[in-house]
């Protein structure tokens, strides 16, 4: 039951109030949804993302009325709550750190500023880094086949989101600026999937 509160609190926090914040600060919710078709790479990266999210629901509830049984130790379950809390509480922190430039999805004709400071001046996308953690931790309360589905499901959303969607899109706006940053700051830890700085050096679209 833990968890499932837990879940439900984050997301609504994550994403309802999240978003109620920015329109009241910036007059925008930052939501964009999810772009292109199903002939699109970035329209199945988006889709995942909202299966992931599903799935991660899923995963404690059915637990919760016992259509799947998942039952770690004790000791497990702590952990994970732990492991849960502070993926969730990461994940708000990087979304506040944002500030303005906060999105969820990517419009193409929009031009945000280049976040480089705080936990951003190490890594790119701490957002999805503590997602993917907050997940884990999910996974360890809840060991179901469901919840490994929604990690499963989110690693591959963010991984589809990051590198086909946004990286080519923060290339294409900020041109060397991005590629200097993506040249020194890893894609999700620090120090790792830094881009040469070649790889950035593209005209504006």
């Amino acid at each position: 039951m833990s968890a499932l509160v837990l879940y439900v609190l984050a997301v609504a926090v994550l994403f309802g109030v999240r978003s109620w914040m920015q329109r009241r600060s910036t007059g925008d919710t930052g939501f964009r949804g999810i772009s292109g078709t199903p002939a699109d790479v970035e329209w199945w990266g988006g889709v995942l993302f909202v299966v992931a999210v599903l799935l991660g629901f899923a995963g404690p509830l059915l637990a919760v009325t016992g259509t799947v049984t998942a039952d770690p130790p004790p000791a497990v379950q702590v952990i994970g709550l732990v492991v849960a809390l502070g993926g969730f509480l990461a994940t708000l922190a990087a979304q506040t750190g944002m500030g303005a430039s906060w999105r969820i999805g990517v419009d193409r004709a929009e031009r945000t500023e280049l976040v480089t400071t705080g936990v951003f001046a190490h890594v790119r996308n701490p957002i999805f880094t503590a997602m993917v953690v907050a997940q884990l931790g999910v996974v360890l309360v809840v060991p179901t086949w469901i919840s490994i589905a929604a990690l499963v499901a989110l690693v591959v959303a963010v991984q589809v989101q990051v590198r086909a969607v946004e990286e080519p899109y923060l290339r294409a706006v900020h041109g060397a600026a991005y590629s200097a940053y993506a040249a020194r700051a890893g894609r999700f830890v620090p120090g790792v999937g830094r881009l040469p700085a070649s790889a950035g050096e593209t005209t504006r679209a």
